[in-house]
């Protein structure tokens, strides 16, 4: 039986941190079941936008903490290590257009 590759690790994170990557993410994949152009149905949309409003106040929350604890900068760098280990690119595709079918 093959394993599937590793994963790198992910870098080191204050926790506020981790749940900001982690609810950033969450509203990517709200956003990408609600975009018209890939949804297959009103509902599965309908039920995405009903969470992307809780999951809109997560990350607000998430952000909030930070800022009370003083984190004031945000290390892009750092943070964009992290979504592209937690699959964050693939994710971030799918609240963008699909290509256009081949003619």
């Amino acid at each position: 039986m093959r394993w599937p590759p590793e994963l790198p690790p992910l870098p080191a994170l204050t926790r506020a941190e981790g749940e900001l990557v982690d609810r950033y993410l969450e509203v990517l994949d709200l956003l990408g079941r609600i975009n018209p152009a890939r949804a297959h149905d009103t509902y599965g949309g309908l039920r995405a936008a009903q969470r992307l409003v809780v999951a809109a106040a997560e990350l607000r929350d998430a952000l909030t903490v930070m800022f009370e604890r003083g984190e004031r900068e945000v290390y892009a760098g750092t943070l964009a290590r992290a979504m592209r280990v937690l699959d964050g690119e693939r994710r971030a595709g799918r609240v963008a257009l699909p290509p256009e079918p081949a003619k």
